[in-house]
């Protein structure tokens, strides 16, 4: 439909100027001429209109969003889902206009519309996925909603269709690793015993492939080890678990004799982090009511109010542990096992915020972890039973710490005595 004769010739004209014009243009001059020539021709503008308000909502210059982020992806929506829906770019247009729309809706804490935005992308994943045959795509980030909101059953039967989709084509894509992650959790999370561990073992095996075939890291497969260990530490198959642990000390070994085969780009650092938040999921209680992050999912695939709660909580942990420090030191009986545990959540926070905004993230938590080691052998000695089990436990976690760092002899010294703690040691 052509509504020329309802807008100004005038304002037709600058706005084609603007866009025809040598030079650049800013987002608001771009989304201003297309919001008059949209009157003009529907089909040609809106999605071009959707797209260019989705960049004005976000000011790329000072890395921060446009003071009306959110009215302005909203309109975006409108705008998408204006088009015809004959038109073959609505879907993709829509679907991007409800992406960063939901992300801004989340960081204000609009969470159930948050959440519904999702839904309309999932649906319009299913639609495509009929008619391409590819994965739905859509599933991983209605899992991290429904996961946030503790509805874990429904979290797990998403991922568990994803992972169904994308586990025949194997790792290649590199998703396939961190999609495993994210069901194992939501699993575990739904109290799917069983499938957690069948999954996770199947998460061990195709890490071990890629590292005997040099498709990935070492380390990525030792985390996987050690993670599965703890698992069924949880499901009380200690002998299992033990035997892991004993291959888990076997390449480990081989890391501080000769390192990693070849070099990799960083990414072990942030699957160490998101299996560290996971295995340390039992300790961190967060406050009922309040929405957790899902713990095998890393930070990218959080919503922005959960992420800021989780990180911001760390000023408050450290107020708690160090006023906590003084009262167990003078009645470890009540104190200490309670200082430990949180010490551990504080350790774990830091250690995920800062892997994910620096490559010298090792120095900013090296103290924490050898604080936390410290603490912990307090504990051994004051209860020797359950104390030298959680010193094992922290030690372990500072060996993957090093590993992390590539601090590789270090982190099997450490390893070494959690197994003893432990009755493993060879």
């Amino acid at each position: 439909m052509n509504h020329a004769g309802k807008v100004d010739q005038d304002d037709i004209m600058r706005a084609r100027n603007v866009l025809l014009a040598s030079g650049r243009r800013t987002a608001r001059e771009e989304v201003d001429a297309y919001r008059i020539l949209v009157q003009v021709s529907p089909a040609s503008y809106l999605p071009l209109l959707a797209r260019a308000l989705q960049r004005l909502s976000y000011d790329t210059s000072r890395g921060r969003p446009h003071p009306d982020s959110l009215a302005l992806c909203q309109e975006a929506v409108a705008a998408a889902r204006s088009m015809d829906t004959g038109e073959t770019a609505r879907a993709d247009v829509l679907y991007e206009a409800l992406d960063q729309c939901q992300r801004e809706l989340y960081a204000v804490g609009r969470r159930a519309e948050g959440l519904a935005m999702r839904a309309e992308m999932l649906a319009i994943g299913r639609a495509q996925a009929e008619l391409s045959g590819a994965p739905v795509a859509g599933l991983s980030k209605w899992a991290a909603g429904l996961s946030e909101e503790g509805r874990y059953a429904e979290a797990a039967d998403a991922l568990t269709e994803l992972v169904a989709a994308i586990l025949p084509h194997g790792p290649a894509s590199g998703s396939l690793a961190w999609s495993l992650l994210e069901w194992i959790a939501a699993l575990h999370d739904a109290g799917r015993s069983g499938e957690a561990l069948a999954a996770f073992e199947t998460l061990v095996s195709m890490e071990a492939a890629e590292a005997v075939n040099d498709h990935g890291s070492m380390a990525c497969h030792l985390y996987s080890l050690i993670g599965y260990a703890h698992m069924l530490d949880t499901y009380g198959r200690q002998e299992q678990a033990a035997l892991v642990r004993q291959e888990a000390l076997a390449l480990l070994t081989e890391l501080a004799d000769t390192g990693e085969r070849q070099s990799w780009s960083g990414y072990q650092t942030s699957f160490w982090a998101v299996l560290l938040t996971f295995s340390n999921a039992e300790t961190d209680r967060p406050e009922r009511g309040i929405p957790r992050p899902p713990s095998g999912a890393t930070p990218m695939q959080w919503s922005p109010d959960a992420k800021r709660r989780y990180f911001d909580s760390r000023h408050v942990l450290r107020d708690e542990v160090d006023n906590l420090a003084a009262r167990a030191t003078e009645d470890p009986d009540q104190y200490l096992a309670e200082l430990v545990r949180l010490h551990r959540v504080l350790t774990v926070r830091s250690a995920v915020y800062w892997e994910h905004r620096t490559h010298l993230f090792a120095e900013r938590v090296r103290s924490l972890f050898d604080d936390g080691v410290s603490l912990a052998r307090r504990l051994s000695q004051h209860d020797p039973v359950d104390g030298t089990r959680t010193l094992a436990r922290v030690l372990i976690d500072r060996s993957t710490f090093h590993t992390a760092a590539r601090e590789f002899r270090p982190a099997l010294d450490d390893f070494r005595q959690a197994l003893g703690y432990l009755g493993e040691a060879n």
